[in-house]
């Protein structure tokens, strides 16, 4: 990654370091971005979206789905069936998140194979100074 050749000031970095803050107060956590993940393929049901997900919790589900309404990333729809159906779905704006999700899966790709990779040459080189 390196050093980046602009020129950067107490003002830039500062700026920098608020937009990161900003990013990571909004998407914090473990689920959100699996959540809005889960949504891609459209609408989904309550216990759809917690089934998608496995481990998450009602209660945290409820609050993430909150998270995200207040943030304009999904929006919530109440039909007036019997019973009740309530669906989320993403919004347009959670678009703007593609090319952040795109990358954070590629880096988690390459980082799960480096370790892996790192593993399995530790292994070797121990049982190699191991003697028989």
């Amino acid at each position: 990654m390196g050093p980046r050749k602009e020129h950067r000031n107490l003002e830039t970095c500062t700026a920098s370091l608020n937009a990161v803050k900003d990013a990571l107060y909004v998407l914090n956590g473990k689920w959100k971005l699996p959540l809005i993940i889960s949504l891609q393929e459209g609408p989904l049901r309550f216990n759809e979206i917690q089934k998608s997900l496995g481990e998450i919790t009602p209660k945290i589900l409820s609050k993430e789905l909150k998270d995200l309404e207040l943030n304009e990333f999904v929006v919530r729809r109440v039909f007036s069936t019997t019973p009740v159906t309530v669906t989320y779905e993403l919004t347009p704006y959670s678009e703007s998140l593609e090319r952040v999700i795109d990358e954070l899966r590629d880096w988690g790709l390459k980082h799960r194979e480096r370790l892996v990779k790192n593993r399995r040459s530790e292994s070797v080189e121990a049982a190699m100074a191991t003697p028989i």
